[in-house]
Parts: structure tokens; sequence; C-alpha cells
């Protein structure tokens, strides 16, 4: 029985709890048994609250709330180890913070806590999200299922293997330069960067930045659409939170709508690319020619976009973390501390002229959605790596000069504040997941979940998660 419930959708999932043909408590003792099987094998959960899991089943059975757009109905689902949880140990992968235990969950925990969310246990995250490689001092290396001597990418590394191999059906994850779409991409799941606003989160220091927003992680787009209808909507602890729309998610989503007219670049004129991604991503975007749209190589002006996010970010970590740098610094990775003193480093007049250059970027996109509904790229610029590598530095000739650098292709959108989903697309042939990054109109997460739920569809991949981890790669057939 627990085999035949990790393969369920978590539409499918939610509709048998809906109809009273599962318990809550059935699925959370089917997620932790498949725990015990696979997670040792790509350490993907290292926290678990069973019995509080348990408990908030036997609640949900107790008191069943009136159902409604985002209702989970008692599906267990992973949090990323970056967002609280109240009474349950959450690290941020900081050694600063091994021990810590918040008394208070973030807000976006309550809201899918009392959509029927069951909290199952923490996914694992680079220190402080900081890298796109998930290994931190307190827990370790996540493993990528499909090759574990290959990384799963970061910071929501956890999220993704948890659902690549079944552990739970619905996560969440948490993205400033592509922390929740690239490990999409390396594992064959779907991630959602939705627009700033769209999904609550905090209290927070500086509610007011949202170059790093919350987004849902699942298998499927339908599936995602389910999560994001559950996060979604106006809370009065975000200053720029926003209702959700009338028409559900998940309602766009089955629609599966084909856009009229779609660009696709295969390096946004910004990145070198790996010839197969290149490849894999071109092929995939010609599927939508095949259903109907109109796709021709074009992109907005990105020329601005890699310095402009370098500038930003290091701003942001001196808003966000100088405090620590200045109390705990040799507890902090070196990574984190080279980003904060970039930032220390700046002239403000350098944090100006990046902040008006984010402008002509957005202004630039606005521009481009007047003649397109939809951009296409690769997600990632390369395959996964060697789990052992701290990051790429290199990619088709091209030498990186420091960690952030091969992140260009999210790190660009993330500076337009439009949604950006990663959809799985192919897969070289050494069997190495490849995603497609599908970029969406502001505030267009209806129209982008439609149209990728379509490309979903054609290629048929879906169906090949979860699994179980595997130390080599095997060729795939879709």
């Amino acid at each position: 029985m627990s085999d035949e419930l990790i393969q369920l959708s978590a539409l499918e999932a939610v509709q048998r709890l809906g109809r009273r043909e599962l318990r809550p408590i059935e699925l959370v003792d089917a997620a932790l048994a498949r725990m015990a099987e696979v997670d040792p094998a790509v350490n993907a959960m290292p926290t678990l609250c069973a019995e509080r899991a348990r408990e908030h089943a036997r609640r949900l059975e107790r008191e069943r709330p009136e159902e409604g757009p985002g209702w989970l109905g008692g599906l267990p689902i992973a949090v990323k180890d970056l967002t609280p949880v109240a009474g349950v140990r959450t690290t941020f992968g900081s050694p600063i913070y091994a021990d810590h235990v918040p008394d208070r969950s973030d807000l976006l925990v309550e809201r899918l806590e009392a959509r029927g969310a069951i909290v199952l246990g923490k996914s694992n995250t680079p220190e402080f999200g900081a890298g796109a490689n998930t290994f931190n001092p307190v827990f370790g290396q996540t493993l990528n299922p499909w090759d574990t001597r290959m990384s799963c990418a970061g910071s929501s590394g956890g999220s993704a293997v948890a659902l690549a191999t079944g552990e739970v059906w619905l996560a969440t994850g948490s993205d400033l330069g592509g922390s929740l779409r690239t490990p999409a991409s390396f594992c064959s799941v779907v991630g959602l960067r939705p627009s700033p606003g769209r999904v609550p989160s905090g209290p927070r220091e500086l509610p007011f930045d949202k170059m790093s927003v919350d987004g849902p992680m699942a298998r499927t787009v339908g599936d995602l659409a389910l999560l994001l209808d559950a996060m979604a909507g106006y809370h009065p602890a975000d200053p720029l939170s926003y209702p959700a729309p009338v028409e559900s998610y998940a309602s766009a989503a089955e629609r599966r709508v084909v856009p009229n007219r779609v660009a696709f670049s295969p390096d946004l004129r910004i990145s070198p690319v790996d010839p197969e991604v290149r490849a894999i991503t071109a092929a995939a975007a010609a599927r939508l020619a095949e259903l109907g749209a109109e796709v021709t190589e074009d992109c907005p002006d990105f020329s601005e976009a890699p310095e402009t996010f370098h500038v930003l970010r290091a701003a942001g970590y001196v808003a966000g973390m100088d405090p620590l740098y200045r109390t705990k610094r040799s507890l902090l990775k070196e990574d984190i501390v080279w980003n904060i003193e970039q930032g220390l480093a700046q002239a403000p007049q350098r944090i100006g002229e990046a902040e008006r250059a984010r402008g002509r970027i957005f202004k630039n996109m606005a521009e481009f959605f007047t003649r397109y509904d939809l951009l296409l790229c690769p997600t990632a610029c390369t395959p996964p790596f060697d789990v052992n590598q701290r990051y790429v530095t290199e990619v088709a000739g091209h030498k990186f000069e420091s960690y952030i650098d091969w992140l260009r292709l999210v790190s660009a959108i993330t500076l337009t504040s439009c949604p950006a989903l990663s959809l799985p697309c192919g897969f070289t042939k050494a069997g190495l997941p490849v995603g497609l990054q599908i970029v969406g109109k502001p505030r267009g997460e209806a129209e982008l979940l439609s149209a990728a739920a379509a490309l979903e569809e054609a290629l048929g991949l879906a169906r090949l998660t979860p699994i179980a981890p595997r130390r080599r790669a095997e060729p795939v057939r879709s």
C-alpha cells in the first residue's frame, strides 16, 4: 500500500482524502516508510517531526475544516530548512543555529497548515541558502537521485530530491538567484519562482525585500498549481502581499492553453551553455510550435543583468547578514563572507546605478511582453555536476569568476520580478535531467501554469518520477 501511495500525484491524493478513501495518517506513515527506505542514500530530509505530523493528522480527522481552493486535506509536505516551523529544529544549514528550535512558524507554514498541509520534516539546504549545491556543516551533502555522484543544485536541493524520490508529494522552496528553479532542473521536478508578493512570508527584518521569494515545488505542473493555491493570498504581516485570483491556479493548469507567441533563447545572450542543454531545451521549445504556438528565437536585452544582480545581491547580504558577520564571522562559510564583504566595499553610487539598471531591465521585459506571451530558455547552463565540486567553474570553455556567475540564466530573470517555472524537458545522453525555464508576464502565473501544463503533457516526462536513488545515471526513455 505504501508503494502505491507514494506513486499518487498530489492532486490524486487530495481527491482521495476528500472522498475519505484515505486518511491523513496513512499518507504520513507511507511517506515516513519511503524516507526510511531511500533517504539514507540521498540525505534530502535530515530533520523529521513524525509525532508532530501524526498529531496534526489525527486533528485533521477530528476537525475537518471547510474545503476550498488550495485545501490539501491532510497531505504531508516538506518545508525547506530556511523556513521556521514551530517546535521543529530549524538550522538554516548553519552551525550558528544547529540547535535552534523556533517558537513560531513562518506565516507561510501557518497558512499551509491551516489549509490542510501536514509538515513532515525539514529539507536540506546550503548554509543560509547561499550556493547552488546543497551541502552544509550541520547535515552534510544532499545527493542527486538520478546519479548520487552528482549535485542536486541548491538552495532548495533537499526539497527537489525529496520530491523526485517520492518522500513527499509537495515541498516548499525559496528563490533569490535560482535557488528553487535550478534544483528543479537538476532533479527533473517542477519549481515555480512566483511574482514577489504572490506568496506571503515572514515576519522578516526586511519585509520590503523581494529579491528572494518563497514558492512551490512538485512533480507535476498540476500538483504545483495546487500548492500555489494553498500558498497564495494577502496577509497583513507581509506588506507586499496581495489577494489570490478568483480562478484557482489548479483550474488554470487544467486548461492547458497553448500560447500564441513564444520566444526562445538558448543563452539570453549573457551565458555560456552546455551544447547538450542547448539542444534539449531547443527541442522542447519546438514542441510548443508543434502544438500551434509561433516560436521565435529572441529575448530582451539582459546585458546589464549579471553586474546588476551581483551588486544588488551583495547589498542585500549586507542588509540581512551584517549583524552575524560582525559577531560570528568565523562560523560563516567563505562564500557568504565574500558576498558580505563585496557589499561592504561597494560605493553607494554603484548601488544606485544598479537600481536604475534593474529599472531598465524591467522596462525591456515589459516591452518584450507586448510582442510575446512567454520567454523560454534553459534553466541551468549545465547538467548536474560532481557533488564534491563547490560550484560550476567552467562551461563550454568559459570560466566563471564566482560561485554565483554560472546562474546567470536564472538570476537575470529574478531582476524582472516575472514569474518563472522550471519544467523537466529531457535528459542528456548520460541520463542526467535538463530543465526548461518558462517565464511569464508580471503576475502572470495562471497563463504560465496553463502553458507549462500543455507542454508537460506533450513531453510526457512527468510519469518518470518518483525514482529510487541511483549510483550512476541510466539512459532515460520518455
